[in-house]
């Protein structure tokens, strides 16, 4: 396209109006850096410096919350509920989120689907919020007030609100299990420690500015019928323990007696007791019995029937019993939010010797992003540093470039922190493009500034005046190319930062620091690189 769109001979710089007005207001300052450059190199760091407070204040999560266009209601109630009074409930909370105008259809499931892939427990539903297109929606209504408002208009006693994102929640259980932004493991040997270590926790996350809900998984609470046999009693009559067991079985549970096939489904018969006759502890106790010898006797005879409690289910990992603690987090950026967390945790609740408690969900994602980049970004600026010193030959300039790269970062920091975003994952990659551009900048201006230099060493011009202009020559001719490079990136970059729909937020966190850069980095190479490399050639020069 450039060979047929661009015809005959390309006009020097000096004929465009556009880069003559550019050169024009460059030189003076240019001139104003070379008189005095420890002052410029002085100033730049306390503009390096400036940018230390507004990144202490910018927070830290794994990635944005996502726009998917729905939401996922996921509240938990305390064990032992009923399939009546789930269903109660969840019609319930149903009618109350329809209430606001911006939902367009409820839907949800009380305990789990028919799969051996769920294993939620009747206390925990499922509710999928649809709404209507934006355009519906009331006048400056986002999704973050729209949260709010069901928070607020969904509140019943003894259930935890949770509102989660439907696919960023998936990906959440699949990966740590845990349904909440964040999640606190307690793991150790004894269910009733474990019990009350997860309510102590749970209390004490309660008052966390930032958390909204949290919710303590109940290890007690299960209602289980047990049968015990008597081994004697069952002997007299010449039963063992399996004969009893396979009564028990397929009088409750049902025995598989065949298979029938409809079509290309195939379903299993199985054979059990009608459910008014084993609907009690009283109806299981006169189960009928026949043994081998004819004798007829009823199941209380050979076994102890009643109700006992216990955990309504049993978690564990690596090998030990666990429970967990869902926190949701609302108005509150996720790194500094459980850093709080964890303290008062210290604080207020004590682990027992055996015990151990971690953190889960997005903040585990966190966790590991952050030590990776530990590990990656010191050995990606290594390499960088050893292309360097190939391209340049010399340690001083390859060093020049690596310790202004700093500098180039300080416009994303700034507006980070004045558009509200925290520092994610998604802007940890925009802040490496950054760099990568900085040093594009720097490596760029440092060639023209030395094939001016040489040019003059080879003509034996050798002082600080013919040093002085060779810089001025040299960084002149960035202007141009600088100019372009900068209005294309802003050009590709402010339509994503002003964009919006579904993927947005991650795609305004990688571009902001890349705009905020595009302030600072041509800042850099065309005033802080000039003057660092006077400092550095000046001391080996003679005055004229």
């Amino acid at each position: 396209l450039m060979g047929y769109l661009i015809r005959g001979r390309i006009p020097d710089e000096k004929s465009n109006p556009l880069n003559r007005f550019l050169i024009a207001a460059y030189q003076p300052l240019l001139n104003i850096v070379l008189r005095s450059p420890r002052k410029t190199l002085v100033i730049a760091a306390l503009v390096l410096l400036s940018s230390a407070w507004p990144l202490h204040e910018v927070g830290g999560e794994f990635m944005p919350r996502l726009d998917e266009g729905d939401l996922l209601y996921m509240p938990s109630a305390l064990p032992g509920l009923s399939a009546g009074k789930a269903g109660e409930l969840l019609q319930q909370t149903d009618r109350l989120i329809k209430t606001v105008p911006e939902v367009a259809s409820v839907y949800g499931k009380a305990g789990r689907a028919e799969t051996a892939t769920d294993p939620a427990p009747m206390e925990m539903f499922e509710t999928t919020i649809q709404f209507k297109p934006k355009s519906e929606w009331r006048p400056g209504m986002t999704q973050d007030k729209l949260v709010d408002e069901l928070d607020r208009i969904v509140k019943v006693p003894g259930v935890a609100n949770i509102w989660v994102p439907p696919i960023r929640n998936r990906i959440d259980m699949l990966a740590t299990g845990i349904k909440s932004p964040v999640g606190v493991k307690v793991a150790g040997t004894d269910l009733a420690v474990i019990d009350h270590v997860t309510g102590e926790i749970e209390k004490a996350l309660k008052d966390v500015p930032g958390v909204s809900s949290a919710l303590a998984e109940r290890l007690t609470g299960g209602r289980y019928v047990d049968v015990t046999i008597n081994r004697d009693a069952a002997a007299r009559f010449g039963m063992n323990i399996a004969d009893v067991q396979s009564v028990i079985t397929s009088a409750v549970g049902g025995d598989n007696i065949g298979e029938t096939v409809e079509g290309l489904q195939r379903f299993p018969i199985n054979l059990r007791y009608p459910r008014e006759i084993r609907d009690s502890l009283e109806k299981l106790r006169v189960l009928p019995i026949i043994t081998e010898k004819g004798a007829r006797l009823v199941l209380s005879d050979v076994a102890d029937i009643r109700i006992t409690d216990g955990p309504p289910m049993l978690r564990s990992e690596n090998a030990r019993l666990s429970g967990w603690v869902y926190v949701d987090i609302r108005g509150r950026d996720l790194k500094s939010a459980v850093q709080d967390m964890q303290r008062v945790v210290a604080e207020k609740v004590h682990i027992p010797p055996g015990y151990s408690i971690s953190w889960s969900g997005q903040f585990e994602f966190l966790e590991r992003a952050t030590a990776k980049l530990k590990v990656v970004v010191p050995f990606t600026l290594l390499i960088i540093f050893v292309l360097l010193y190939l391209t340049f030959t010399r340690f001083d300039e390859a060093l020049l470039i690596m310790t202004t790269l700093p500098f180039a970062l300080v416009g994303g920091i700034w507006l980070l922190y004045l558009l509200g975003y925290n520092l994610s994952v998604a802007g940890a990659v925009g802040f490496i493009a950054l760099a990568g551009v900085s040093a594009e900048f720097g490596v760029i201006m440092l060639l023209y500034l030395k094939q001016a230099w040489n040019e003059r060493v080879d003509a034996d011009t050798t002082t600080r005046d013919d040093l002085l202009g060779a810089i001025r020559d040299g960084a002149v001719l960035r202007v141009r190319p600088k100019a372009m490079t900068v209005a294309v990136i802003l050009a590709g970059l402010l339509p994503i930062m002003f964009g919006s729909g579904t993927g947005s937020e991650v795609m305004q966190r990688i571009a902001a620091p890349m705009v905020g850069g595009m302030i600072t980095a041509p800042l850099l190479s065309m005033f802080v690189i000039p003057a660092a490399y006077l400092l550095m050639r000046g001391r080996k020069q003679k005055q004229p």
